[in-house]
């Protein structure tokens, strides 16, 4: 058995930003760090935009009460304004200390941190690294983390969370090297796992983000937080679905239809194409849908829309965002100095995840608590962007949050001894699970019922929804649940068999998107990124309060929690 303080499962900005804050605090505790990849190849290293914060660099007039109203506007009323006014009141001095850590942001003529506009955003808050930002601030943390001396458990795929009596004793990995399993025992588990993009066939997620965490923490008992709210990207490269940055559209582009016309002054005729995210996905959709749409061959009718960046000149497209132009050249072919990159929305973001308070401990319930469990970044709710995100708060959260929840860990480890675990039984039971994969005699592959749950996601759980479309869908899954018992492994040897792996990502999957659909078949109102055409408006009296849902084999059961209004007062969503 592994021993440590302190596990983190995942290694992106969360989980590396959190073990750098326990390290900082007391360099005698020790820390592990469990990651299905290489931390430097976590999903967080595809973030670009960047990352807000009232520095005042570019804007002397912008405020942190500013970017809290602009944060609490677009999630459409729904985060907690407590953890909104941590988020933006804590931006400047986290970024700051990021340069310090050597974090190389792009700057302005005078040497200070350049700063650009965002969608959403009233102000020009926004720090970035060109175009890569998440590459520039995740290398700096490992780094750093790897100079603290935290241990690095990568490629290990944790298969379970040992839970018992309320209290997170550790964990249950299997190394994809050789298919040894192995339990850690720590006395604080962080989840840092990033979110679910791979439920949905269109993501710019990466191949790892299949909501692990989530459904380890689902099976486990823990509710899930307002899963129903998905955000999709606008711009996801067409038809790679890789995303092109919000950080184009900040520097100047354009969204065009097939009659070549600038269709965002018909939804947000103030701010444009920087309306917040799930106004500018529904646009493209509408106009996609109103046979606006373009085809390949440019012919109106077709499915994706143009980003337009030829006005900008070559210079400040290689310039500012050189990342976007290398994709669109090498995943479409499209030189976007002379010609238009074909774009469609993505699913990109999960607003809502394992629910934590402002200092990132795990709940049970409205006002109980996991002992000795915490989670921060995309995993976790703590609800600062409620029913959709504004762009550069999501690389914000991870390093405030994450943070935050290092500096509770590391006084919470001081008085407390390392748990008492009979690891025999959770070894039998890693052992048969795994074993029950392999004997398998099945007549399907894992990528044929994979594809069809991300296909049953995207068809009936996307951006319009109504109650028999979400209905349709649920009946589907529960029948590919029944599908998975007929799959089968063509791989049977320890040594590096990522059809295991697939196979338990695919669970992870099937619970995730069934929390989803569950959650937003009941939400009978449209809010943020939860779109219902049979219920097309905002309901505060009924739905102003977050879903908490339980899952079980037998069902789910959906509770509800309030929303914190210290601050505002929810109002017209206007842009």
């Amino acid at each position: 058995m592994f021993e440590h303080d302190v596990v983190i499962v995942g290694g992106g900005l969360a989980g590396c930003r959190a073990a750098l804050e326990i390290a900082r605090i007391d360099s005698a505790i020790s820390i592990a760090m469990v990651a299905k990849t290489h931390p430097i190849r976590s999903h967080s290293v595809a973030a670009q935009g960047g990352m807000a914060a009232t520095l005042k660099n570019v804007d002397i007039q912008d405020s942190w009460e500013a970017h809290a109203f602009d944060t609490v506007k677009g999630s459409d009323y729904l985060a907690d304004q407590d953890a909104v006014e941590v988020l933006t009141r804590e931006a400047p001095e986290v970024v700051i200390d990021l340069e310090h850590l050597g974090v190389l942001f792009s700057r302005l003529e005078d040497g200070r941190i350049a700063q650009r506009a965002f969608g959403g955003h009233s102000h020009k808050r926004t720090c970035y690294a060109a175009d890569k930002t998440g590459h520039a601030i995740l290398h700096e943390l490992y780094n750093n983390i790897v100079k603290h001396g935290v241990q690095i458990y990568d490629e290990w795929y944790v298969l379970n969370l040992i839970l018992e009596d309320d209290q997170a004793k550790g964990i249950v990995m299997y190394h994809l090297l050789d298919g040894e399993i192995k339990v850690l025992r720590a006395k604080a588990v962080m989840f840092a796992t990033g979110g679910y993009g791979r439920v949905f066939n269109t993501t710019s997620n990466d191949f790892a983000s299949t909501g692990d965490g989530l459904s380890m923490a689902a099976m486990a008992g823990i509710p899930l937080e307002d899963m129903e709210f998905v955000q999709f990207h606008p711009t996801g490269l067409y038809p790679a679905g890789v995303l092109i940055s919000e950080a184009v559209r900040g520097e100047g582009a354009y969204l065009i239809n097939s009659e070549g016309h600038r269709f965002m002054e018909t939804y947000a005729p103030k701010q444009m194409e920087l309306a917040p995210r799930d106004i500018t996905s529904r646009a493209i959709t509408t106009e996609v849908r109103a046979g606006r749409g373009i085809h390949p061959d440019g012919s109106a009718g077709g499915p994706f829309v143009y980003l337009d960046l030829r006005h900008m000149g070559r210079e400040k497209i290689m310039s500012r965002v050189p990342f976007a132009w290398e994709e669109s050249h090498r995943l479409a072919g499209v030189d976007a100095v002379i010609e238009p990159i074909p774009v469609r929305p993505t699913a990109h973001y999960s607003m809502g995840g394992i629910p934590v308070d402002t200092e990132g401990k795990v709940r049970r319930s409205a006002d109980g608590f996991i002992d000795n469990f915490f989670a921060a970044g995309e995993c976790a709710c703590v609800s600062v962007h409620g029913a959709n995100r504004l762009g550069s708060n999501s690389l914000l959260e991870c390093v405030v949050y994450g943070r935050r929840t290092g500096a509770t860990i590391a006084r919470f480890v001081q008085n407390q001894k390392l748990p008492e675990i009979d690891e025999s039984s959770y070894l039998q039971q890693a052992h048969d699970r795994i074993q029950a994969l392999l004997d398998q005699q099945g007549t399907v592959r894992i990528n044929e019922v994979r594809q069809q749950v991300q296909d049953c996601m995207a068809e009936h759980c996307s951006i319009f929804r109504t109650d028999e479309i979400i209905s349709e869908g649920l009946a589907k899954l529960q029948a590919l649940k029944q599908r998975c018992s007929q799959i089968r492994l063509d791989d049977y040897e320890k040594v590096w068999n990522t059809e295991i792996i697939e196979a338990l990502e695919l669970q992870s999957l099937l619970i995730v998107g069934e929390v989803i659909m569950t959650g937003a078949l009941q939400r009978q109102e449209s809010r943020g990124a939860h779109s219902r055409e049979d219920f097309p408006q905002r309901n505060d009296e009924r739905f102003l309060k977050h879903t908490l849902a339980y899952y079980s084999a037998a069902g789910i059961d959906l509770q509800y929690m309030p929303v914190n209004l210290n601050m505002f007062e929810p109002q017209e969503r206007k842009y």
